[in-house]
């Protein structure tokens, strides 16, 4: 199997393991952590202003090598949270009729469930008789894919975003995909822009002393606890911030690995990127110290926690202009 399907894979699980193993306590202890103490913004989407004008039939090449034509994008199905996102930024939301667990914001809250991290149900996307199917290489089962098309559907799979270099191809092929290619020239654009002016308001003091940060993977409920490594998907994110990548640095060339108090002390990370739904899994940053090694790290003394939505992380999408400036304000301070 190549490497970067094997990638895909491990990441898919620690999805799987994520969604049905969180928890919901908002109790951090009573302790607040120094930063990213702040109320949540709405998690919603912003649609362009512009109408789509959808040009058809579009003729475009799957990820997985399948030449696919789309002739009508009436009823749209999605089959991740990151694809949902990108088909409603362009405008095309009220075309949509199914969603991935992971479509979180509100605009999709209401759709029917039709994919569990990666898990899909062929079954209840064809009983929702959809003009077009977008999928992840990472989405599977493969049986359920093939399902879909021997059903005659017409199925694109995309390659997973998993840097900041992906956002503009993966939002331009989309846009191709569902003949809204006007669409997503100006969805790109606007994302570029938007991902520029957050770079651009990053502290200069940064460049000299740049901070290192640990991405950690926690589901308290499930026991899982895992060390960011080169592959987890944060390093473009995170350096992008000004920031470094403690687990990259520190030599994990994986994804994750499992945290020990031995790998936290190599990383030694000045600050701690987690999910949001992580974070409350293991009751707050009180419970977060408690897991073995996390107390004696530069962050851990500093009680310096960088917390983000899980919806909305690692979609390299619409929104990732809005999750780089959290992080740049949990890290910094309020850059404005």
């Amino acid at each position: 199997m190549p490497r970067s399907l094997r990638i895909a894979g491990a990441w898919a699980a620690v999805l799987a393991l994520g969604l049905t193993g969180c928890g919901t306590s908002d109790d951090d202890g009573g302790q607040t952590p120094k930063a990213g103490a702040r109320a949540a913004a709405p998690d919603r989407v912003e649609p362009l202003g512009t109408r789509p004008k959808a040009e058809l039939p579009a003729t475009v090449t799957s990820a997985d090598g399948h030449r696919v034509t789309v002739k009508d994008t009436s009823r749209i199905v999605p089959l991740t949270g990151s694809l949902n996102e990108i088909v409603f930024t362009l405008g095309l939301g009220k075309n949509v009729v199914a969603r991935d667990i992971t479509a979180t914001f509100e605009q999709a809250k209401k759709l029917p469930v039709v994919t569990r991290a990666h898990d899909v149900s062929a079954e209840s996307v064809l009983s929702l008789e959809p003009t077009v199917v977008l999928a992840d290489s990472t989405t599977g089962p493969a049986e359920a894919i093939d399902q879909i098309r021997d059903a005659g559907i017409p199925l694109v799979v995309f390659d997973p975003a998993k840097s900041l270099a992906d956002v503009s191809p993966r939002i331009e092929a989309v846009a191709k995909t569902l003949g809204v290619e006007k669409s997503g020239a100006e969805l790109t654009k606007r994302t570029e822009q938007r991902i520029a002016a957050v770079r651009d308001g990053i502290p200069a003091g940064t460049r000299k002393k740049k901070p290192r940060v640990a991405f950690l993977y926690l589901r308290g409920s499930a026991s899982v606890y895992l060390l960011g490594g080169r592959e987890s998907g944060a390093s473009s994110l995170l350096e992008a911030a000004g920031a470094v990548d403690a687990g990259k640095e520190s030599g994990l060339t994986k994804d994750f690995t499992a945290i020990t108090s031995e790998a936290l002390a190599k990383a030694a990370p000045d600050a701690i990127l987690v999910m949001t739904k992580g974070l409350d899994s293991v009751d707050g940053v009180a419970g977060l110290l408690k897991i073995p090694g996390v107390a004696e790290t530069p962050a851990g003394l500093d009680r310096r926690v960088v917390s983000i939505d899980d919806g909305v992380l690692l979609n390299y999408g619409p929104r990732t202009d809005r999750v780089l400036k959290s992080l740049v304000e949990q890290l910094y301070g309020d850059t404005e």
